[in-house]
């Protein structure tokens, strides 16, 4: 992750609802997974050759306004084809009505097919009506641009297309509709905003997980819109899903990421970041208690063997944060003792990984990273080995709560949930953390959008094991306020819980999952 220096300031503007926004290309000379973020790494260290390529997914147009004849759209089958007439819907869920002109154009669903048709009245002679289809979140529809283009007929005064699949099952594609018109006699085109269907986004924790694998990446097996270790967090947001919800219609995903991406980097997930290795060994243990597939609690063991390899004396002991080692940090650390506590807790007669989650725990705590507020800032300076004082962002909040539960669970130690809520307190009351009650990470960047999730997720798992719940009203309130004041047409989400909605990614979206995952 991003040191707090090198992260700026998250401006919020007045909110415009529209489709996520496409993100800034990374520089050419590092591609798609350009990573910089400790200069003292060589450049060999920031990409590898055995990386999977950048996203292959087309990159947009014809939009509906191109004066180019539409593309041709392949017919997508689910439970029933492309193009049937809606009066064979057995359901009809009007989502936007928009007003052009004299006009209304509306876009309609049903649920029970999952297909939706776009309709306009009062309809004007050459009245031209199409939908959109989008298996990118909105960013790009090329292949299902205007489906159903068909132009209002003399005589009629309400005309509809006929009804689209929204996803397509066949080929995991995770889709989007939109209604648009171009009224006879103009060049103007107005479209409704993004919406789908019910179908795999039922509540609003299934929604959620649905936006997020409209942006998962089909060719590289990681999540577009964000980087290496976010897709991490974010597969694991998926499987979280998977488990809470009993969805199982992403399970593929991983499978899908993990033999597109074992040869990446350095292999078995492991590049030169220790806090990136953990990330993906817990992914792959959460995957192994979903899956109950040995391969990968295995990979996992492999990126917790190597973490264990940047331990050393510097400072009284820790993991450095990358194999530069020029920092060692509250993430890193938090993470190599959730790690190794979650491994030994599914490896009968282990005591290697138990030795080194004990280790670990008690640097941490003794190493001078939480404050005197019991708040965990960001690391050590290197020459005095005392708390740098840098931000304590929420995911150094939560991660050491996860650790200290799956610490708790391996040795059966009470004092462990002791501290654990006294941490959790400190962070669900502080007024920085917290503005007007609603958690914030004050700064931008690639990383932040993540950390709420990591938080949510961290605090979640404290909550289930304590008897009295201390925590549901507080993720219950933060989930309330992301739902009702920072989410999209299509329920994606902002970072700012508190809204308003401006933008979003898979970092931002994977932490609304995981939010919702945790209030339930």
């Amino acid at each position: 992750m991003l040191k707090a220096a090198v992260l700026t300031s998250l401006v919020l503007s007045l909110v415009v609802v529209v489709p996520p926004e496409r993100t800034t290309a990374a520089p050419a000379d590092c591609g798609a997974y350009c990573d910089t973020r400790d200069p003292a790494l060589p450049s060999s260290a920031q990409r590898s050759a055995t990386r999977p390529d950048a996203p292959t997914r087309p990159t947009g147009g014809p939009p509906s306004t191109s004066p180019a004849a539409p593309a041709a759209s392949a017919v997508v089958c689910n439970r029933f084809c492309d193009a049937r007439d809606p009066a064979l819907a057995p359901t009809d869920r009007l989502t936007q009505t928009l007003t052009v002109g004299t006009r209304q154009i509306s876009l309609h669903f049903n649920d029970t097919d999952a297909m939706g048709w776009a309709r306009i009245t009062p309809a004007v002679q050459g009245d031209a009506l199409w939908l959109d289809r989008s298996f990118d979140a909105g960013v790009s529809w090329g292949s299902g641009s205007r489906l159903g283009d068909t132009r209002v007929p003399a005589g009629v005064g309400d005309w509809r297309t006929t009804m689209f699949n929204v996803d397509d099952w066949a080929n995991l594609g995770v889709g989007l509709l939109r209604a648009c018109t171009q009224p006879s006699g103009s060049t103007a085109v107005a479209c409704t905003s993004w919406y789908r269907t019910t179908w795999n986004a039922g509540n609003r924790r299934t929604a959620a997980a649905t936006a997020l694998m409209e942006r998962y990446n089909l060719a590289n097996g990681l999540f577009d819109t964000t980087g290496w270790w976010n897709s991490a967090n974010a597969l694991t947001a998926i499987i979280d899903n998977a488990r809470l919800t009993g969805m199982g219609s992403y399970r593929y995903a991983i499978a899908r990421t993990y033999d597109l991406n074992i040869t990446a980097w350095d292999g078995n997930f492991i590049n030169a970041y220790q806090d990136d290795i953990a990330w993906w060994g817990l992914a792959w243990v959460a995957a192994y208690d979903l899956t109950g597939e040995s391969r990968y609690l295995s990979t996992a063991r492999v990126g917790a063997d190597h973490m264990a390899k940047f331990w050393d004396s510097v400072c009284g002991g820790g993991v450095w944060w990358s194999s530069s080692k020029t920092y060692k940090n509250a993430i890193a650390n938090s993470l190599y003792v959730q790690l190794n506590a979650a491994l030994h807790n599914r490896i009968p007669g282990d005591t290697a990984y138990l030795s080194r989650a004990r280790a670990g725990w008690t640097w941490f705590q003794n190493s001078g990273m939480i404050n005197s507020a019991n708040l965990v800032n960001d690391g050590l300076t290197l020459g005095t080995c005392a708390n740098n004082g840098q931000t304590p962002w929420s995911y150094n909040q939560g991660v050491p709560l996860a650790a200290l539960v799956e610490l708790h669970r391996a040795t059966g130690d009470a004092s462990l949930l002791t501290r654990a809520r006294a941490l959790a307190n400190a962070s669900t009351t502080n007024a920085a953390l917290n503005p007007g009650g609603i958690l914030f990470d004050n700064g931008g960047g690639g990383d932040v959008p993540s950390f709420k999730g990591v938080y949510a997720r961290g605090l979640a798992a404290l909550n289930r094991v304590l008897a009295d719940r201390p925590y549901t009203a507080y993720l219950q309130r933060q989930a309330d306020s992301a739902y009702a004041r920072d989410r999209s047409s299509s329920d994606s989400y902002d970072q700012p819980w508190a809204g308003p909605f401006q933008r979003s990614d898979a970092a931002r979206q994977h932490s609304a999952v995981d939010l919702m995952n945790a209030a339930g």
